[in-house]
């Protein structure tokens, strides 16, 4: 395609060169036809002259405005990769391709999707990509700015100078565009913005794949040159139903996990370090804290400045990839935190993007998060909600991790959300709900799950709302699963108490059947749970040091006995008495001491004895996985159940003594007469229990009982949960 040309400039484009707000500055740069042949217009203040390279030709341009615009006359247009420019500065000449040469990397169609909300990949279009061309290596560069009065790309390539480098805007769309051909990965840049109302100010980029090292904030250009391994951990994938299937989730902050020497370590060493790790002790999947860069490090990635670059902080986003396809050819899963709900007020990233509020909501009281400080994205707006979509697409097919769990949902869903009087702005029915906010989670779960059936999608949602893990096409908003934050209070809170004061709170620990089946639920005692002064685990438990410990084996046997799939924090193997802090490693060192490392054996063994009885989790969403054998010995602090899985899986009795006070006799009701295996007992001195129990069996012979065909007499040890098998399955 050609391009027509005057041979007089209109003094306003020269005008709004100079000024950096020419919106299409293709239309007076580059090779241009025009009435004489063609004419090759560069613009480079400073320079002292330039010179137009076409094959063994050297045509020397000629000044035509003193702020840095220069001109040459050649007989035609020549290709966009055909030609250089030679600079001259001084006694410096420096020899470069033109970029206003090369026409738009973005098309009419993903302009048109972009602006409907639908680009599905937009990460291909946005951002900085190498590209070759016309024969020319370089970097496209785009980014949405509706608002801005000029953008630039600026970056360790042109010294940080803003005027080089003026991008388009591609019609109507608010994108600014451009190439510049020699930039390469590994290059530093951000986008330089003349704001709506006049300001300059220089923002990383919304969709940069790669970010500088904090305290940094440059976006870099990165291109990957990965291959992926992990073939046969997708198909594995594809034959599993994570509702149905056994799943149970090690939660990690990965800064904190190991810090040899106060060290961070970076990702390709993780990876190996962290599957030994998470294999031995027989987790399935592994969630990290958001990896999405962050600004503070205080905010464990909280508060995202770079929702499309992993972060910096462990390496660069191959490393990141390097993890993740270990981790997968180890057999072990990997999900991540991801937050759409808010995003940090910096300056110099998505805030008030281009002058105004473009990103986030407009009005305050719909725009900013009373409790973090932080700004809300505007999910009514089309390009806002492609972000996001697009965003959770990356991670899960460009990064392979395996599923996401959206952080603060109950922040999206309600416009009150911690605000109070006229703090908010109701919907337009006047009440509570956050309309868009809906739309947008039922459009990103069903765009997530049409193009990846297999992954899993998680809720971290704390309220009562309703069909959170619903289909969408049911009127559910198509998670698959969700937290059980009211299954975490509860329990923490009997788990706390004194035994002697626990018979007044039974129905702490009963309360949650009653709605154990209404969301597919995953069981949370999340890192949320062990900071800002709420102490450890292991802390919170009441009694002496052995009645702690004896406590916290109990949580564990009673969290890996109820329906929902496990997630515990790392540190759960160790039993720490102190609570956790992202600025130093977890306390290794208590593993030298065999009442600490009897915590990682117990996991080990609920991991292990869990997976080969399916019992225990096949239908942890279906209420006929679960009967009661007897919910109502309060005084005695005693719960027995059992758990059922499909036919021909083998129900297991729980039975759950959370008193310090063994009992010897203990009369319970059972399916079945004859040999019932203990297949697992938290008090046993391997652990760094007792050793009470029951010598491996007991005889079920007994007269009918709490319902069951026969019944038995048990050992139940002091603040213990034991597992009993049908010795014939």
């Amino acid at each position: 395609m050609t391009r027509k040309a005057t041979t007089t400039l209109d003094q306003s484009q020269i005008d709004a060169l100079v000024a950096g707000e020419h919106h299409d500055p293709h239309q007076v740069l580059g090779a241009h036809e025009d009435a004489k042949g063609a004419v090759v217009r560069a613009w480079r203040p400073d320079a002292d002259r330039i010179t137009v390279v076409h094959g063994d030709t050297e045509i020397s341009a000629t000044r035509a405005h003193p702020a840095g615009l220069f001109e040459a006359r050649l007989p035609e247009v020549p290709d966009p990769g055909s030609y250089r420019l030679a600079v001259t500065y001084g006694e410096d000449t420096f020899h470069l391709y033109d970029p206003y040469a090369f026409w738009p990397s973005l098309g009419e169609v993903d302009l048109h999707l972009l602006g409907e909300g639908r680009h599905e990949e937009i990460w291909e279009r946005m951002g900085a990509h190498v590209r070759t061309r016309h024969g020319v290596r370089g970097t496209t560069f785009a980014v949405w700015a509706p608002n801005a009065r000029g953008v630039r790309v600026v970056g360790d390539f042109n010294s940080w100078d803003g005027r080089l480098h003026p991008m388009r805007v591609l019609a109507e769309s608010g994108v600014w565009e451009l190439f510049v051909p020699e930039v390469t990965s590994g290059s530093y840049y951000k986008y330089e913005l003349i704001t709506a109302d006049g300001n300059l100010v220089t923002r990383a980029d919304p969709f940069a794949q790669w970010a500088e090292l904090p305290p940094g904030n440059a976006s870099r250009v990165f291109e990957s040159t990965f291959t992926w391994t992990d073939q046969d951990w997708y198909a594995e994938r594809a034959r599993r139903d994570p509702v149905t299937d056994y799943v149970s989730v090690y939660e990690v902050h990965l800064g904190s996990w190991r810090r040899p020497y106060g060290e961070t370590l970076d990702y390709r060493t993780l990876a190996h370090e962290l599957a030994d790790h998470v294999e031995g002790l027989g987790f399935t999947h592994v969630e990290l804290l958001p990896m999405a860069e962050h600004p503070f490090t205080g905010s464990w990635g909280y508060q995202v400045s770079g929702y499309y670059a992993p972060t910096s902080r462990h390496g660069d986003p191959d490393g990141f990839r390097y993890l993740v396809n270990h981790l997968h050819e180890r057999g072990i899963g990997v999900l991540v935190d991801w937050v759409p709900a808010h995003f940090p007020k910096d300056e110099w990233a998505l805030a008030r993007f281009d002058g105004t509020a473009l990103f986030e909501h407009a009005d305050p009281r719909q725009g900013e998060h009373p409790d973090w400080g932080t700004l809300v994205f505007n999910y009514g707006r089309n390009e806002v909600r492609n972000f996001l979509i697009a965003n959770a697409l990356y991670w899960l097919e460009e990064l392979h991790v395996d599923g996401l769990r959206a952080d603060a949902v109950a922040s999206l869903l309600y416009l009150d959300y911690s605000r109070e009087g006229e703090d908010w702005v109701p919907n337009i029915y006047g009440g509570r709900e956050n309309l868009d906010a809906i739309e947008f989670l039922k459009e990103l779960n069903t765009v997530v799950h049409r193009r990846n059936p297999h992954v899993l999608m998680v809720a971290e949602e704390s309220t009562a709302w309703p069909g959170v893990t619903r289909p969408v096409h049911l009127g559910g908003l198509g998670f698959r699963m969700k937290w059980n934050m009211g299954w975490m209070n509860d329990t923490l809170s009997y788990f706390s108490r004194d035994p002697v004061h626990r018979l007044h709170h039974h129905n702490e620990l009963t309360f949650g059947f009653m709605y154990a089946w209404s969301e597919n639920y995953v069981l949370p005692l999340s890192h949320d749970e062990v900071v800002h002064g709420k102490g450890s685990l292991l802390s919170k438990m009441p009694g002496d040091d052995w009645q702690r410990r004896a406590n916290l084996r109990a949580l564990y046997g009673w969290m890996f006995s109820h329906p929902g799939k496990q997630l515990m924090f790392m540190g759960c193997e160790i039993g720490p008495w102190e609570e956790w802090s992202e600025e130093r490693e977890l306390d290794w060192w208590l593993l030298a001491y065999p009442e600490h490392d009897g915590f990682a054996r117990l996991l080990r063994d609920l991991n292990g004895v869990s997976r080969e009885h399916p019992a225990l989790w096949r239908a942890d969403a279906d209420p006929e996985g679960f009967a009661w054998i007897d919910a109502h010995d309060a005084h005695s602090n005693v719960l027995t159940f059992l758990r059922y899985g499909e036919a021909g899986d083998a129900p297991v009795a729980v039975a759950a003594n959370l008193s310090p006070v063994p009992h010897e006799r203990y009369h319970v009701g059972l399916p079945a007469t004859g040999r019932w295996r203990e297949i697992l007992n938290t008090d046993a001195e391997y652990y760094g229990g007792s050793g009470w129990g029951n010598f491996g069996t007991v005889i079920a012979d007994g007269q009918p009982w709490h319902g069951q065909a026969t019944s038995a007499e048990i050992v139940l040890p002091p603040l213990s949960v034991i597992w009993f098998v049908h010795d014939d399955a």
